[in-house]
């Protein structure tokens, strides 16, 4: 009533009127059903965090609430995100390789006398074959660790991505269930029909067929590794039809861009603008190192263990008998004591004497 102004006159009369509540909208969306169409926060779901595993669950979960992508899409953008930014290390590595390449004669020739004294035991000629290496890389600026480069970059991404989407299958986050593609739409069990598995072992063999370059696996010492990578994509395979599609369709993912990438930087044009050196193509006749198969290879990687073992043992031996020779008590190797004086050697003094 106070605040009623009486100036223009009695409006107590308002207070008995009182407006009729406004009409609900047909079809507006009941409450119930808007809070049940929400996703819950990766956090209440034990998701999520700073570890190197929560990273990646807090991107995937950016990138399907902030930017609406199904989640195939977020695994998809994920990917090409990450392998984006380790295209640096990739060029550092194909630089090197291809300097490894077109000096690989060069290497074959050293590398073959430094086995071959080494075999023969001969421990000075094989240090200083070996030091003649270092010094030749060196001159060249050659590097075999550069090889490694994307490898050790991309181990503890992949280990990162592969557990945080495998918490996320197993947990599991609801709208996974239909958030794939295709054939694979539910992302949290494995593909019942065994093709994501299959793509991914294919590409896999691919990536390593053509991103393996030749200068890394050519030598004699790597090729037991060549046939390990090449054994690999059939190996993995009984394990992988197992894992969640959200697992698969991010390694997938990552193989399909691994060949984009290898075949972006075989264009000529590219390689010269990213400095990279022509590959020079070897006859396999030319090298000093002949190409071995896989059985030839095998061996003779299995007969070089064996003598390095044996030099090994070899050399252990001698240091026992040496510091037993040292410490221990004099061996006798001879008949007779030589500082005790013989009957026949005094007699013949004292003829000479008369």
């Amino acid at each position: 009533m106070r605040n009623l102004s009486t100036v223009d006159g009695d409006k107590s009369a308002l207070l008995e009127t009182i407006p009729e509540p406004p009409t609900i909208p047909q079809g507006a969306p009941e409450i119930v059903d808007i809070v049940a169409g929400a996703e819950p926060a990766f956090s209440t779901l034990g998701l999520g965090g700073w570890t190197p595993v929560g990273i990646v669950q807090n991107c995937m979960e950016f990138l399907h609430i902030g930017l609406d992508l199904p989640w195939w899409g977020c695994i998809a953008i994920g990917t090409v995100c990450v392998r984006t930014i380790l295209f640096p290390l990739v060029i550092a590595s194909q630089r090197n390789a291809a300097k490894m390449n077109n000096y690989m004669p060069q290497l074959q020739v050293l590398q073959m006398k430094m086995t071959e004294a080494r075999q023969a035991g001969n421990a000075i000629d094989s240090a200083r074959y070996g030091q003649e290496m270092v010094l030749f890389m060196k001159e060249k600026k050659l590097n075999p660790l550069k090889n490694m480069l994307v490898p050790l970059a991309q181990a503890p991404i992949f280990i990162s991505f592969f557990m945080g989407l495998r918490e996320m299958a197993n947990t599991p986050v609801e709208s996974m269930r239909d958030g794939g593609l295709f054939w694979f739409t539910d992302l949290t069990i494995c593909d019942q029909f065994y093709a994501l598995p299959i793509i991914t072992s294919l590409t896999l063999f691919a990536t390593i067929e053509l991103g393996t370059d030749s200068a890394r696996m050519s030598a004699a010492n790597m090729q037991t590794a060549k046939y390990i990578l090449r054994a690999l994509p059939l190996f993995i395979f009984p394990f992988t039809i197992n894992f969640p599609g959200a697992i698969l369709c991010y390694w997938a993912c990552s193989n399909f861009f691994s060949l984009l990438q290898v075949g972006f930087l075989r264009i000529p044009k590219v390689r010269d603008f990213f400095k990279i050196d022509r590959i020079v193509t070897h006859k396999p006749e030319t090298l000093p190192i002949k190409k071995k198969g896989f059985t030839d290879g095998i061996k003779e990687s299995w007969t070089n263990m064996k003598i390095s073992r044996e030099l090994e043992e070899r050399a252990r031996v001698d240091e026992i008998r040496f510091q037993k020779a040292g410490k221990g008590p004099l061996v006798k190797t001879y008949k007779y004591d030589p500082t005790a004086p013989r009957a026949g050697a005094s007699s013949a003094v004292s003829a000479k004497k008369r």
